[in-house]
């Protein structure tokens, strides 16, 4: 590659902003990330999210389960240049059932923004998602939101935050006010009060200057009010005993800067953004099997598959995979190596994404997330590469299901379209699918329940296949070596399945069954995922 081509890659590597957003379920992800598109130009008007009756359907919830219930259940890529930036935002599934989608697209991004119902502080499932970040060792931005409603007390939220997800919290804002006292945040790091109403309380200006002293200067309404003179004193006592602002404890996901706000009014979003657009990582080397790495600047394209959607359109019953560009650049047409088969694939039908809307694509670099349209070819952690030298990434994780269900066509004329259907929907990963040893029983396997209710839904609303679920309920999914294996270990306790790649298994019943086939065979080495 040229001085120019070199110089030019590293440029547009650098603009690139590649981002998860996760919170607990209803904590509000899906209107910021839509009031993030209204800044960036990419959507004119946000919907709210339940507003099923309007119409109204949040941009980035495309599936049609997810209009109908008001929850996002698929991890969406959307994509917009906001500052002379690149922005990749994966919007991910909130509700816990899914969580392995979020765990994989948590693999792709180099920072997360991690969204907190100022009413209920941590919950669960955000526990879950920012120890899989912590072990990332990525950046998490805190965004506190729904501040337009009554919550808790700001430091108890910082508190809480600090102590059960043990990082340290920097506030880069503090509310004044909350619910109908609502008057505005403080910014501490911009030296400045926004106003919540600037119209009631300020002409018309968005931000009110502070002096050295942080205080308004003259007259103002502000000053008249009881919140002010408090959050003066809450502002000094974070300055003097909170702890130091710090990019590099920040880009070692060490510190954690908190913004307040509601995404549902817009309020604190805009200045979320550009603030997270100021310390958010550039595009970072990714990690090779073999313990190397491989920098975003390098001039060989190489990226890996991440997730896998059936029917984005389902006008086309399309398939595409989603690929994390790694290193160097992407040319539509371009011919790479998939490390998995060692095959020659050309790259010709490539798409960039805002939900469901699409368009084709002709370049990306490093940082980027492309849409490749797949008939087949691909599996979730496939890597691609374009060079001489081969190219394999570290596999993405797998959870081990735990609940079971037997599952048939309800009409046994309709075959081909519920095995098209089955399969496609396995390939994506939202749910594992699985046979019985010595007949072709399909069972399939999820870590929650909700996954069950997607899969039959999709199935009848994609591939037109009514299916028969019958639940053989929680089980405990262990693998075992083909060579260690006797057909006659099986029994109605430990039901004997194998996997889509062969490979054999045991559903045990509960615990105790587990640990009487360990007493009977203790020379046999059970395994698990995750």
């Amino acid at each position: 590659m040229s001085d120019n081509k070199t110089n030019t890659l590293t440029k547009e590597v650098k603009r690139r902003r590649t981002f998860a957003i996760i919170s607990h379920p209803d904590a509000g992800k899906t209107t910021i990330t839509e009031q993030l598109l209204l800044f960036g130009g990419a959507i004119r008007q946000a919907g709210t999210v339940k507003a099923k009756k309007s119409g109204k359907f949040a941009k980035s919830d495309w599936m049609e389960i997810e209009k109908q219930r008001g929850i996002s259940v698929t991890s969406s890529v959307m994509q917009f240049e906001y500052q002379n930036k690149r922005i990749n935002i994966l919007d991910t599934p909130g509700h816990e059932d899914f969580s392995e989608d979020t765990y994989r697209t948590l693999m792709a991004v180099d920072a997360a923004v991690m969204v907190v119902d100022s009413a209920k502080g941590i919950e669960e499932q955000t526990k879950k998602l920012f120890k899989v970040c912590r072990m990332r060792g990525i950046p998490i931005f805190t965004f506190m939101n729904k501040l337009d409603r009554d919550g808790r007390e700001p430091l108890e939220l910082i508190e809480e935050l600090e102590e059960v997800l043990e990082i340290d919290a920097y506030p880069m804002n503090w509310p004044i006010g909350s619910g109908k006292t609502l008057l505005g945040l403080y910014d501490l790091f911009h030296n400045r009060i926004e106003a919540f109403r600037p119209d009631e309380t300020n002409n018309g200006e968005r931000f009110i200057p502070l002096n050295e002293e942080g205080e308004i200067e003259g007259d103002h309404r502000f000053k008249k009010e009881s919140l002010y003179d408090q959050v003066l004193e809450e502002a000094l006592l974070l300055k003097e005993a909170g702890n130091a602002f710090s990019t590099e404890a920040i880009a070692a996901g060490e510190l954690s800067p908190v913004f307040f706000g509601s995404a549902l009014t817009n309020f604190g979003v805009q200045t979320f953004l550009e603030t997270f657009l100021q310390f958010a990582p550039e595009p970072s080397a990714h990690e090779m099997r073999e313990n190397d790495v491989i920098k975003p600047t390098e001039p060989e394209f190489s990226g890996f598959i991440f997730k896998i959607q059936a029917n984005m359109d389902p006008r086309h019953r399309d398939r595409i995979a989603f690929l994390r560009i790694c290193s160097g650049k992407f040319d539509r047409g371009m011919d790479v190596t998939l490390s998995r088969t060692g095959k020659k694939i050309r790259l010709s039908n490539s798409t960039q994404f805002m939900a469901e809307s699409r368009e084709t694509v002709t370049d990306a670099v490093a940082g980027d997330i492309i849409g490749l349209y797949d008939t087949g070819n691909f599996q979730i952690g496939d890597t691609l590469y374009a060079g001489k030298d081969e190219i394999e990434f570290q596999e993405l994780p797998q959870f081990t299901p735990e609940l079971f269900m037997k599952v048939e066509p309800k009409n046994v004329m309709k075959q081909k379209s519920f095995h098209k259907g089955i399969n496609q929907l396995v390939q994506e990963g939202a749910i594992q699918l699985y046979k019985s040893y010595h007949t072709e029983t399909y069972i399939i396997g999820a870590v929650g329940q909700l996954q069950f209710e997607v899969f039959e839904h999709r199935m009848r609303n994609e591939y037109n296949s009514e299916v028969i679920m019958t639940s053989i309920g929680s089980r405990i999914a262990r693998w075992i070596d083909p060579e260690q294996l006797d057909e006659n270990m099986g029994s109605s306790r430990n039901m004997l399945v194998r996997d889509r790649f062969d490979q054999p298994l045991f559903l045990f019943e509960n615990q105790f069954a587990m640990r009487w086939f360990s007493d009977k065979y203790p020379d046999v080495e059970l395994t698990s995922l995750l």
